[in-house]
Formats: structure tokens, C-alpha cells, sequence
């Protein structure tokens, strides 16, 4: 059956279907519309509002409640400028070490990091990983889905690759190859006290937009359908917790870390976790 969906899938136009959800996502409708629809959303999927900044009733769109802030206190972040945490929540996928360049994306399914990262630099940008750690987040539809700063330090640059919009669910990862690398991908690449960082927001069938909170960069949008990288004369400062990104539906995240750091052995695939827990 999942053969059959995605043999369906691969017919139809998902990008331009995906940017069309977008768009009717961010349109204004009349507000009972609107609460209507994101209490249906919240209820099929499980949302929990009270997290929300603010009430459903005062979220004009869609897109920002489903792009909302959490209350202040929410997701604390652990402690220590030398301890890297989740960006995100969501549920780990894959986390290990790089070998030889490769990550695991599922069983017996790997991909090299200069074709996650892409771009004319893409083996120079990957290089800087090697002996590191790669960490694999897949975000549900109820979850937070602002993407956050890792370690503090700076924004050096990122990259931006057009590519397809397959799903990301588990049956994804299981059936299409190197699926990370041949959807649209934005990664932003950080210098921080524990060496080189890089948060790389994997695009996703009826995934709007991803949208960086650092630079003018938004994804699936006619103005970014080539591939770009821009590496800054002057870094960006950004603490520890601090937003880098957003995504305008689910996703995935695959956070890379340089040698040295080493992910803690309680961290295992299927595992639940929050925006803010230590991933060391």
C-alpha cells in the first residue's frame, strides 16, 4: 500500500500543490472561519493550545497559529553554554556519529552531508563535520514548529537548495532515497564555542514555506527557486535557544555538529523530545 501511495504521489505536482496550501493558509478568512478551522486542527491532531502565546481567538491566520510562540517559560533551555540541545520538538529519527561523511537516514539508508547541504561549496561546507554528530528530528503536525539555535555563537552563512517536497513521515524516510538530500532544504551553519554547527530545516509535502528569522530567505517561493549560499562579511550573533527559522507546516531537522561533540546514549530513535533538552 505505501508503494502504491507514493508511486501515486510521485504523479502529482507537490510543489505547486504545497505552495497553494501555503497561500490559502496565510489568506485572511472571517475569524469564525478561522477559529473554526484551527480548533478542527487542533482537536484531530492534538495541539495543546494552552501552550500557545496567545488564544486561538486572537490568531488572524492559520499560518500564525500554526507558526505560534509558546508562553514565555515554555520550553527552558538546559543550562551550560558548552551543552548543545534540541532546535526543536519532535521525535528523533536517526543520531549518531559521521562516518566518512555519511549519516543514516533509515535502515541500510545513507546519505553523504555535502549531498544533504548541497550547493557549489557543498563538499567544503560537509568537510568541517567529519568525526562529528548528526541528530535527526522529525516534527508531527501538533508540534511547536519555530526552529531554535542549538549552541550560542554566531550565524556564519547558509544555504538554500529548491528540490522536491516529499513527505518526511517515517513511510517517507523508509521509501524514498536519500530523501533529505533531494527535497528542498534550508541550512544555516553557526560557529560556536564546541566548534562548527549546522541546522539544516528539511522542506516536506504541504510545507508552505520554511522561513529564516536571521536574512530575507524563504523557501518554495518564486523568488528562491535556485539554489543560493551566502556567507556573511559579518556574523550574526544568536544565543543559545534563539530563533533561526520557521516552518509554515511539518518537517524535519537534521542538526550537525562538528568533533568533539558527542550525543548522549539516552537519546535513541521514536523518542519524543522538547525544544531545549540536552542533546550531550
Amino acid at each position: 500500500m505505501a508503494e502504491l501511495s507514493y508511486t501515486l504521489l510521485r504523479l502529482l505536482p507537490k510543489n505547486t500543490l504545497s505552495r497553494a496550501l501555503g497561500a490559502a493558509c496565510r489568506m485572511s478568512a472571517p475569524r469564525p472561519v478561522v477559529r473554526a478551522a484551527i480548533r478542527a486542527f487542533a482537536r484531530k491532531y492534538g495541539v495543546d493550545a494552552s501552550e500557545a502565546e496567545r488564544p486561538i481567538e486572537e490568531y488572524p491566520t492559520f499560518t500564525e497559529f500554526f507558526t505560534r510562540r509558546l508562553k514565555p517559560g515554555a520550553r527552558p533551555i538546559s543550562p551550560g553554554s558548552l551543552r548543545p540541545v534540541s532546535p526543536v520538538d519532535g521525535t528523533v529519527g536517526e543520531l549518531g556519529e559521521v562516518v566518512e561523511g555519511r549519516a543514516l537516514q533509515a535502515k541500510c539508508k545513507h546519505y553523504t552531508l555535502a549531498e544533504l547541504i548541497g550547493g557549489p561549496s557543498a563538499a567544503e561546507d560537509a568537510a568541517q563535520f567529519a568525526g562529528g554528530s548528526f541528530c535527526t528530528i522529525y516534527l508531527a503536525p501538533y508540534n511547536y514548529h519555530r526552529i531554535h539555535a542549538p549552541l550560542g555563537g554566531e550565524i556564519t552563512g547558509y544555504v538554500n537548495m529548491p528540490g522536491q517536497l516529499w513527505p518526511v513521515n517515517p513511510i517517507g524516510v523508509r521509501n524514498v532515497e536519500k530523501l533529505f538530500c533531494v527535497n528542498e532544504r534550508l541550512t544555516t551553519f553557526m560557529r560556536t564555542v564546541r566548534g562548527p554547527c549546522a541546522v539544516v530545516a528539511v522542506g516536506a509535502t504541504n510545507v508552505g514555506r520554511i522561513r529564516a528569522v536571521y536574512d530575507d530567505v524563504v523557501t518554495n517561493a518564486r523568488r528562491t527557486r535556485k539554489s543560493a549560499r551566502k556567507m556573511y562579511e559579518q556574523p550574526v550573533r544568536v544565543e543559545k535557544g534563539g530563533e533561526l527559522a520557521i516552518f509554515e507546516m511539518g518537517s524535519t531537522v537534521v542538526a550537525l555538529f562538528g568533533p568533539g561533540v558527542k550525543l548522549s546514549p539516552r537519546l535513541a530513535p521514536g523518542q519524543a523530545i522538547r525544544l531545549g533538552e540536552a542533546l550531550e
